[in-house]
């Protein structure tokens, strides 16, 4: 089965609308949608905003459908000059740049497991790979690397620049590290997908209503290609 949690609901209606069969389970309050796509068994989800719903979201989904990979999707802030709006980030890895333990001597962004710290957390390269090949065709620019996650929404140029530099991060957004946080100690494979919703030059001239029908359907496109429907 493959497991695919989304930013926006749009997506989730639009991912539906491929499937053949499908029926709708709540559990803690959210609405998993199961059922076939081309044959193969999917799993979607709008998680909401946040690592907390995220995390939550993902647990859940791996304990009661037993998911073979995840793909997390939306929409997230450029870190880099080179991504402009509706351009797509493929995660080659996840960070949280919220976590701060260095008054203890800690490195910023360095999780604390209980058996283990670490600051990346490595996304599935055969999923990556596999979902960089399906953003064939789409007129964006597409790049493959690190995703920063935290609960912050980050408008700052100077923050969002911070960031880049501390991590060496593509982009950030608020749910992609805390759904690959889970899927790691989980050893479930995963990776995040990405649309550019603003640029580090406080692009305001897209209307958001209109990008997020943008980002959708990148998505859907590329996932559809994931799921061998086309």
């Amino acid at each position: 089965m493959t497991g695919i949690i989304c930013a926006l609901k749009i997506e989730v209606d639009g991912l539906k609308k491929l499937m053949t069969e499908y029926e709708t389970k709540t559990i803690a309050g959210l609405d998993f949608v199961s059922g076939k796509a081309g044959g193969k068994d999917v799993v979607l989800l709008e998680c909401g905003v946040g690592k907390v719903n995220a995390a939550l979201s993902t647990q859940i989904m791996i304990d009661y459908y037993k998911p073979e990979v995840i793909v997390n999707s939306g929409i997230a802030g450029s870190l880099s000059k080179e991504l402009r709006i509706g351009d797509i980030v493929i995660s080659s890895d996840c960070v949280e740049h919220d976590m701060n333990g260095i008054a203890l001597g800690d490195p910023r962004g360095e999780i604390w497991y209980t058996d283990e710290k670490r600051i990346d957390i490595p996304a599935d390269k055969d999923t990556y790979e596999r979902l960089f090949a399906c953003c064939d065709g789409l007129d964006v620019n597409v790049k493959i690397g690190r995703i920063a996650t935290g609960d912050i929404f980050i408008s700052s140029v100077k923050q969002r620049e911070f960031i880049a530099k501390e991590f060496g991060a593509l982009c950030c957004e608020m749910e992609g590290g805390a759904v690959g946080h889970v899927c790691y100690r989980n050893k479930v494979p995963f990776a995040v997908l990405r649309s550019i919703s603003d640029d580090l030059s406080f692009n305001t001239g897209m209307d958001f209503d209109t990008f997020r029908h943008m980002a959708a359907e990148n998505s859907i496109k590329v996932m559809t290609k994931f799921l061998g429907l086309e």
